[in-house]
């Protein structure tokens, strides 16, 4: 799996030629790019054309292609359709996932996301705000739901600003976070789909409007990452700020970013697919235990 994540914010004309996704720019000379190492490609402006061939060749070599509005929010989502030589084998068994595996894996996922919240809280804030002590708590399923108790204390003390609220419209860090949270979703659910599971079959979030509802459930607890990112986005810049091309390009350093966890140094989209991995294969039985990391320390230079 690889990494490289193109935005094409400004109009631009894209074409394949020779295994390489060539980029057209009015103002500048074309450029070009491996295919085969293509993660994800953003298309953020109206006036951006390209060939069906582009389409089908990065879904061929197993990148995502997302289209945004005039919001830099998703419209559209492009995922590869055969990336897993057993996948039928395991759309099956995901279809047939009895209610207590769902509820085994979703506390495991919920334990790990509240813990690598309060251990961010701790490192940016200095306390953890109870979290760590919350996740042991996190009962099969989340009974007694600890994940919306978390995000209530969580998102009043990460950013130093008890009155901000997650989910606001105005011109704040929401912005960056739905953008950086848009484009985890989509590595999240590439990762799913070469790992021969479908992306829609969720185990907690079953909207019917959502057609990536697993890779909503699989990215929770790696959000922080996202987090940490817009945390120091805003240490040095204002939050009402203009979301331009700068803001983008410091969010989208978190996929290339290399991480510090369980004594390995990783890229967040190599950390995707091992829990990807071994989520289908807790799903298919394969493996009793399935394991996820909640603290993800940037790498220094």
């Amino acid at each position: 799996m690889t990494d490289r994540i193109v935005e094409i914010a400004s109009p631009a004309e894209l074409s394949v030629r020779l295994d390489q996704l060539v980029i057209a720019a009015e103002t500048a000379p074309p450029v070009s790019t491996p295919l085969s190492e293509l993660g994800v490609l953003l298309i953020a402006h109206p006036r951006v054309t390209l060939t069906q061939a582009v389409l089908s060749r990065i879904a061929a070599n197993g990148g995502t292609v997302i289209s945004c509005d005039d919001t830099f929010l998703p419209a559209s989502m492009l995922l590869p359709v055969q990336a897993h030589y057993i996948q039928s084998e395991r759309f099956a068994k995901q279809t047939q996932m009895p209610l207590p595996v769902r509820k085994r894996l979703w506390k495991t996922i919920i334990q790990a996301k509240i813990r690598a919240q309060g251990l961010l809280l701790k490192e940016l804030q200095g306390n953890d705000g109870g979290l760590v002590e919350m996740s042991k708590r996190v009962q099969s399923g989340d009974k007694g739901n600890q994940e919306s108790v978390a995000a209530r204390r969580y998102w009043q003390l990460i950013f130093g600003n008890p009155k901000f609220r997650r989910g606001g419209i105005g011109p704040d860090q929401n912005r960056h976070l739905d953008y950086g949270y848009t484009v985890l979703r989509a590595l999240t659910a590439r990762s799913l789909c070469a790992a021969g599971l479908h992306p829609s079959l969720g185990i907690r979030h079953q909207n019917r409007y959502d057609a990536f509802s697993l890779a909503a459930d699989l990215m929770e607890p790696f959000r922080p990452a996202v987090d940490r990112r817009v945390f120091e986005w805003i240490q040095e810049n204002d939050p009402e700020g203009p979301f331009d091309r700068n803001a983008r390009s410091w969010l989208l350093g978190i996929l290339t970013e290399r991480y510090f966890t369980e004594g390995e140094q990783r890229t967040l989209p190599d950390l995707l697919a091992r829990s990807a991995d071994g989520l289908a294969r807790a799903i298919c039985g394969e493996e009793s235990r399935f394991v996820l990391s909640d603290h993800l320390v940037p790498c220094k230079e």
